[in-house]
């Protein structure tokens, strides 16, 4: 485990301090990167399609990337936030099996932690508006990611390091319920790191069973018992999330897209995008470029 997340690299996107009022009121955000918010007064709700968390000092909170969720304030709420992309070229996401909002009590270490990111970051708040649907569009991951191409290597470091330190902060037994990694059979993990490592390329029950010298059927039993998804459910999935990530930080055609993700046809490819975002990739990237 400690292994696979430090071959994580983690893109720093907005990092600030904001007072918030009742216009923050957003529903069915979903969003390609992580946030971690750090509440200092006020209060206000967080939702996802599991349950409802409410926004208090003295509480961290995060909503993993891709997780559906509702944002609001009733009246003042302040908070310290940071937004950033994973990278996981090898195995899976920091958060694999677990997307859903999380909250634990902070620490007097964490407030610091903020504090050092925005200063070691400076300009990296959400200077245009407060609305994901505005903020969150691919001219303005590029503008960050400009930013993040000219940090030298000790501001780099430190960055990394601190975004680790916040994450770890989820991963405590009491907030933290994924499934132990050492329950889950070496041979499920091969397979979910191989699919993470090969969506381009074509994969199958039958190929991924061989893989591991496994029959098929006892395989896609076994890969559900612990992943809590079929085999062929989650490449698709994992496929999908990949293509949303090369929408939202790329201008690479749909057909590129496709390719990269690893469908036959860009029929396939729209239709199967569609099906999971209830949009095709063309609504998705005109949801992200225009408001």
């Amino acid at each position: 485990m400690i292994r696979k997340t430090l071959r994580h690299s983690l893109s720093l996107l907005n990092v600030d301090y904001v007072k918030l009022d009742r216009k923050w009121n957003y529903k069915n955000v979903i969003s390609p990167y992580h946030r971690i918010y750090y509440i200092d007064e006020g209060e206000g709700e967080l939702s996802d399609p599991e349950k409802s968390l409410k926004l208090e000092p003295g509480y961290l909170y995060i909503i993993p990337h891709y997780t559906l969720c509702n944002l609001v304030c009733p009246e003042y709420l302040s908070q310290y936030f940071v937004q950033f992309f994973e990278e996981y070229p090898e195995g899976d996401s920091i958060f694999p099996a677990n997307l859903s909002i999380l909250k634990v009590k902070a620490n007097e270490l964490d407030i610091l932690h903020f504090q050092r990111l925005i200063e070691i970051n400076p300009g990296r708040g959400i200077n245009r508006s407060d609305n994901p649907q505005v903020y969150e569009k691919n001219v303005y991951y590029k503008e960050y990611q400009q930013l993040n191409n000219t940090q030298n290597l000790s501001v780099f470091l430190e960055t990394q390091g601190i975004l680790l330190l916040l994450i770890s902060r989820f991963t405590l037994p009491e907030a933290y319920h994924k499934k132990d990694i050492r329950q889950i059979p070496i041979k499920i993990l091969d397979a979910m790191r191989f699919i993470m490592v090969n969506l381009h390329q074509p994969l199958s029950v039958n190929s991924l069973s061989d893989r591991v010298n496994q029959n098929s059927e006892y395989f896609s039993r076994l890969f559900e018992q612990h992943t809590g998804t079929r085999p062929l459910a989650y490449i698709i999935e994992k496929r999908i999330e990949r293509a949303q990530h090369i929408i939202a930080t790329s201008h690479a055609s749909y057909s590129e897209i496709a390719e990269l993700t690893g469908f036959k046809s860009l029929s396939n490819f729209s239709r199967t995008f569609k099906k999971i975002t209830t949009m095709s990739p063309r609504q998705y990237r005109q949801s992200l470029l225009h408001y």
